[in-house]
């Protein structure tokens, strides 16, 4: 049976919603499984309820249009649990295939319902992209994968660019290079990616440019098997002129032993997955957390000595709240130095920061060594396994304390209160409420 045709949200309205906290709920029926495992996030707490299409799907007979199926079912699956008619909501399911079904028997039932264009597929791999520097002299473009929390960068000056980072769908930065009239010279990994495939090498090969990596990067960590592709050395004070301005490399080891951060014109700092706006980089993906973590301190106390005016900008994210009013991911060394917890920690000494990293720690996702295997080619995937890998948030932050500490006392309260005998609503709840 064909897909009705309702209106959707494409991955980009979708984040412009996210992005500007507007009000609306989802309603997810893909497996439970994999929605435990990653789910659409916003600026603020999206009111979402999961229950699967074969469980909300229920057919008087084969010939029942699915629509009006849903349309039947929905009160009686959902009972109490619906908003109000007239609110908006917005189905997702994997792919985008079995959603609308769903999104058009909310519209009967009076529902501004709206169906993820693509599903969570498609929102996985979409991108943005923010202008960080504009001018005659630079410019530095933030590409974001906002689903997934990564960012890149195309730094630009005189013509030439340079890409940091790439994910791998290559034909995002190849396509901004042709708009810009820019010609890649040089493409490089700040460290051994665990979280995502890289596309450095297919991006390097596509456009005839050097592909850049630290030499302690370029093993995997378990076995030391080296990597199996050419590329160039990356070493600390490693120095490209591009254009009117110089990049340099600085050598900073702690998230993994080959951790390269590109110093940009003397202004611009790319941290990799050493420092993020909220938090900073976990030191145990090499599964030598307790060697690494001196590293780690030394490294972060380095940052620090930076320029206070240094703008940083960061590989990774972990909510989308961390975004400036531009929607950039940045912040220099001075606003850090009070906001990042990892930072303050820094002064209580090695020993205390060394018990915080510890106790902070989140769990090791079993799909990161697939990841580095593949990135560093000693395994070979297609677009389908590939997918599969990258499925989820980037997890190579510690946990932030303070956002846990605060979702405990919430709780806290909420269960003193119903002890009380008070109503207590979740975001859900307060949204069906109006």
């Amino acid at each position: 049976m064909s897909a009705p045709n309702i209106p959707v949200w494409s991955p980009a309205e979708l984040h412009r919603h996210l992005s500007e906290s507007s009000r609306f709920a989802i309603l997810d029926v893909r497996n439970q499984s994999e929605f435990n495992v990653w789910k659409i996030e916003g600026k603020v707490p999206i009111p979402t309820i999961n229950l699967t299409y074969f469980d909300l799907l229920d057919l008087e007979d084969e010939d029942e249009e699915l629509a009006a199926a849903f349309a039947r079912s929905i009160p009686i699956r959902l009972k109490d649990e619906l908003p109000l008619p007239g609110q908006p909501v917005l189905a997702v399911c994997a792919k985008g295939e079995t959603s609308p079904h769903v999104a058009e028997g909310l519209r009967r039932l009076g529902y501004e319902a709206y169906n993820l264009a693509g599903g969570m597929a498609a929102w996985g791999d979409h991108y943005e992209v923010r202008v960080i520097e504009e001018t005659p002299r630079l410019s530095i473009l933030q590409i974001s994968r906002p689903a997934r929390g990564c960012l890149s960068y195309l730094l630009a000056s005189g013509g030439e660019a340079m890409v940091v980072d790439p994910a791998r769908h290559i034909e995002t930065y190849t396509s901004l290079a042709a708009e810009r009239k820019l010609r890649i010279t040089a493409v490089l990994d700040t460290h051994l990616q665990a979280d995502h495939l890289s596309g450095g090498v297919a991006l390097a090969q596509a456009v005839g440019a050097d592909y850049w990596l630290h030499p302690y990067d370029s093993i995997y960590p378990d076995d030391l098997l080296p990597a199996t592709f050419p590329f160039r050395y990356l070493e600390d004070g490693t120095t490209f002129k591009l254009g009117k301005v110089r990049v340099r490399a600085l050598h900073l080891p702690g998230h993994t032993l080959g951790m390269i951060h590109p110093l940009v014109d003397n202004r611009f700092l790319l941290s990799g997955d050493t420092l993020f706006i909220d938090s900073i980089g976990r030191p145990d993906l090499g599964g030598k957390a307790k060697a690494w973590i001196p590293l780690l301190f030394d490294s972060l106390q380095q940052l620090l000595a930076l320029p206070d005016s240094t703008m940083v900008l960061p590989a990774h994210f972990s909510h989308m709240h961390e975004a400036d009013a531009q929607g950039c991911y940045r912040a220099t060394v001075s606003a850090l130095r009070t906001r990042n917890e990892g930072l303050r920690m820094l002064s209580q000494g090695l020993t205390a920061f060394s018990a915080y990293i510890e106790a902070s720690l989140p769990e090791h996702p079993q799909s990161y060594d697939d990841i580095r295997r593949v990135n560093t080619g000693l395994l070979q995937v297609d677009e389908a396994k590939a997918s599969e890998l990258e499925l989820g948030r980037n997890r190579c932050a510690l946990s932030q304390r303070e956002a846990e500490k605060q979702a405990g006392k919430e709780a806290s309260v909420s269960s003193r209160l119903q002890t009380l005998g008070y109503s207590v609503q979740t975001p859900w709840q307060r949204f069906i409420s109006g």
